[in-house]
């Protein structure tokens, strides 16, 4: 305490430490609101990374994403922004608030009746279970703000018990004062109703059909059994038998909207906070207008003169099935408390600190800040049921739970209540503003670290798209990239054809066997000698069977011919195929396929087209390309002439057949049949011969029509120029590249992304961060 507050009485320096509050609750608030603009801000902004790290292909801009951790940044941000929210709700409030905690069953409500003067009308403390079931704050009416401590007298013990924190403290002289007292009961609306108290327990349970209004909740039907846990058990009981069942008893007080508020009469504060039930073996509700109550606030007189603007917190007794009261504590001393008091009354045959009570120490020290130094611990002395032991043993073996001062009382006893309170609250006006100055500075040390953060991770977005929307460079990048596809697609399939180039081609071999199959069916031959006969009469042969001899081998020559035209097809088939290859390789690797609708050949006609319109030089390899033929005129014809002019002659001179294979002259039909089919086998097999041996052919004409294509667009002199210059055209490049054809897009997303960047910038000014203390 500083020189000028010495003089001042405790009731004074209750009223300063509030309004010293004031003006720093309202920086917090900016502050928080600030902090909250700035994560919204922020938020955008990693919308947008996550985004672009999805879209881009770059991998050095998906690198350079990827590194800004901003999801971490929001995360402290609204922690932040709820932690000043926490700060200034305290620090705003007119009132220093004592907050009660303990289980059910402890003496909570007891202790409360016994400072505020209140009775079991207003506060009901009954035996069994919990008994209040609402949040209730209890606010100190001053008479007096400022009356002298002149009526207390000097005392160092109550009940025999005396105090451990000030050796000679002074005690107030207990009067009943008649002030009247008033309520404020805030009820849900059926919003804040569904939200905060149904839809846990369906959360709890795992049931899915959440009721959007009350009509809903009121139609949906819950079973008697349930087959889970005992534990779910009880919660499922709860919102069946308390909520659901009894609804329309309590339905009437929660209207649509926000909570409203009633302002009641003292002695109709029971019906909004207790909760009874009949103690049969089902356990009923009796009472059901707390169902529908949000809070309540009870302003009454003190029975301490020397308390100022001081509130007491009751939360709830914990320890039932009722869901939301462990939440709605750590709500309530966050930002309705300055110190608590644990309350805890031992069992006079079995006592110790239980695990429960540890986990109630912890549960609350995630709430509130520097609990050690802003908790008592009360150990509830009752003489009913002689327990004074049990309470020293505790005190003593208190261990892991650090409190500034544990203390024994008989909460049922007012003057021994108000002697720890006194304790309490001459504690509080000495230390409160140095807790509350170093928890702020706390918050101000992390928002300033907060702030160089985000100076850091907006450094690293402010460089991660940099480049890209460079055009020149993007250009640049991708022809690299596709040449080396290119390349590497033409070199493989060149490959893979060398390997092949002494393998049979197959479209070949099945055109060879087709037209030889052709040959041995359809063979041109007379099927009888009736029909040679016949024919021989005809004016021109006169019965010759020489003349029309010479005549059916000259048609048995061309009747063949005829049958090898054929193989042609399988020549341009196989060729073909291999354009389509080659068109496949420009069409993938290249990426040429939207500058033509066409495919394999014609693909390559019309590339040569465009490059002739444009007067590129790659115009020759794709020309070139596409007009090589490997056909049966232009490869096997003379060949296969050659072999049946050579049997099927026509002149026969007695000496050539004679030493040949050649069948001689014939006398008649039959031997003209005869020699017919023997010279038809001659030929067939001779040029089976011929064709056998040319089976590859197609294969080596397909490898080097490729190596000539590779030359000319590849290895000849200037073609990678003449390729840059054809694909940096702009109607080329944004077919063939994506990225182009969305280049408007990247630079319209470039521009918001640092237009988000600087947005995010602007609002992380640490001046906007931080709060005069």
């Amino acid at each position: 305490m500083n020189s000028s507050q010495q003089h001042l009485t405790r009731v004074q320096r209750i009223d300063r430490i509030i309004e010293q509050r004031q003006p720093l609750a309202k920086e917090i608030q900016r502050v928080e609101t600030h902090l909250r603009e700035i994560s919204a801000a922020i938020r955008n902004l990693e919308n947008y990374r996550q985004r672009l790290e999805v879209s881009v292909s770059e991998v050095d801009v998906q690198e350079k994403l990827k590194t800004i951790n901003l999801s971490s940044l929001i995360q402290q941000l609204i922690a932040e922004a709820e932690t000043l929210k926490t700060l200034q709700k305290r620090f705003s409030r007119p009132t220093l608030n004592i907050g009660v905690v303990g289980l059910m069953g402890q003496g909570k409500s007891t202790l409360l009746k016994s400072l505020s003067g209140l009775t079991d009308n207003e506060i009901p403390a009954l035996e069994g279970g919990a008994c209040t079931a609402v949040r209730s704050t209890i606010e100190n009416r001053q008479e007096n703000t400022h009356s002298e401590p002149s009526s207390r007298k000097k005392t160092t013990q109550s009940n025999g018990i005396h105090s451990g924190f000030y050796t000679l403290q002074e005690q107030i002289v207990l009067t009943k004062k008649d002030y009247s007292s008033q309520a404020k009961i805030t009820l849900h609306s059926e919003e804040s109703f569904l939200r905060e108290v149904i839809f846990p327990y369906y959360d709890e349970l795992g049931l899915t059909d959440k009721p959007q209004s009350l009509d809903d909740f009121a139609l949906q039907h819950f079973s008697e059994q349930w087959l889970e846990s005992a534990s779910d058990e009880d919660i499922y009981k709860h919102l069946r038998n308390d909520y659901h069942r009894h609804l329309n008893k309590y339905r009437h007080l929660i209207k649509q909207g926000v909570p409203q508020t009633l302002i009641v009469d003292t002695k109709e504060i029971a019906d909004y906070v207790t909760q009874k039930r009949d103690g049969t073996q089902q356990n009923n509700l009796t009472t059901f207008k707390h169902l529908a109550v949000r809070d309540v606030k009870i302003i009454c007189p003190f029975q301490n003169p020397d308390v100022g603007k001081i509130a007491l917190v009751d939360v709830p007794g914990l320890g039932d099935s009722k869901l939301g009261d462990e939440k709605l504590m750590l709500e309530t001393l966050g930002k309705e408390v300055d110190v608590v008091l644990f309350i805890k009354r031992p069992d006079p045959q079995r006592y110790q600190w239980q695990t429960v009570d540890t986990e109630l120490y912890d549960r609350a020290a995630k709430a509130l800040n520097d609990l050690e130094k802003r908790s008592f611990m009360i150990l509830n002395y009752s003489r009913r049921t002689e327990n004074l032991k049990a309470c020293k043993t505790l005190q003593q073996n208190i261990g892991t739970i650090k409190v500034v001062q544990s203390e024994i009382a008989d909460c049922s006893d007012s003057e021994d209540a108000n002697r720890i309170f006194n304790h309490v609250l001459d504690y509080l006006t000495l230390t409160i503003q140095e807790l509350d100055q170093r928890y702020a500075s706390a918050c101000q040390s992390r928002l300033e670290n907060l702030h160089h953060q985000i100076n850091s991770e907006l450094e690293k977005a402010s460089h991660a798209l940099i480049y890209y929307s460079g055009e020149s460079r993007q250009f640049r990048r991708l022809f690299e990239q596709l040449s080396q596809d290119l390349i590497q697609g033409l070199l493989d399939l060149r490959n893979q054809l060398k390997q092949q180039r002494e393998e049979v081609d197959p479209d070949f071999e099945a055109a060879v066997k087709d037209a030889l199959q052709s040959c041995e069916t359809d063979t041109g031959i007379p099927k009888n000698d009736e029909e040679i006969i016949i024919r021989s009469c005809e004016f021109e042969f006169k019965e010759s069977y020489q003349a029309i001899y010479r005549v059916y081998i000259r048609e048995l020559k061309i009747h063949l011919s005829r049958h090898f035209l054929t193989v042609d097809q399988g020549l341009r088939n196989s060729i073909d195929k291999v354009k389509g290859l080659v068109a496949d390789v420009l069409i993938s690797k290249g990426r040429l396929g939207k500058l033509t609708p066409n495919r394999g050949a014609e693909f390559l006609k019309n590339m040569a087209d465009l490059l002739s319109e444009r007067s590129n030089q790659l115009e020759l390899g794709f020309r070139t390309l596409w007009e090589f033929e490997f056909s049966y005129g232009s490869v096997l014809l003379h060949l296969i002439r050659k072999h049946l002019d050579e049997i099927l002659q026509v002149d026969i001179h007695p000496l050539t057949s004679e030493h040949s294979r050649l069948p001689a002259e014939p006398a008649n039909a039959s031997e003209v049949r005869e020699n017919l089919e023997k010279l038809h086998q001659q030929a067939v097999v001779s040029c089976q011969e011929i064709l056998n041996s040319c089976l590859t052919s197609p294969s080596q004409a397909r490898y080097y029509m490729v190596q000539e294509f590779i030359d000319l667009v590849i290895y000849a002199r200037d073609m990678k120029k003449e390729w840059e210059i054809f694909l940096s055209d702009e109607d080329i490049r944004f077919q063939v590249w994506l990225e182009f054809e969305s280049l408007e897009k990247r630079k319209q997303e470039q521009q918001d992304w640092r237009n988000a960047v600087a947005r995010v910038a602007a609002l992380n000014q640490l001046s906007a961060m931080v709060f005069s203390l």
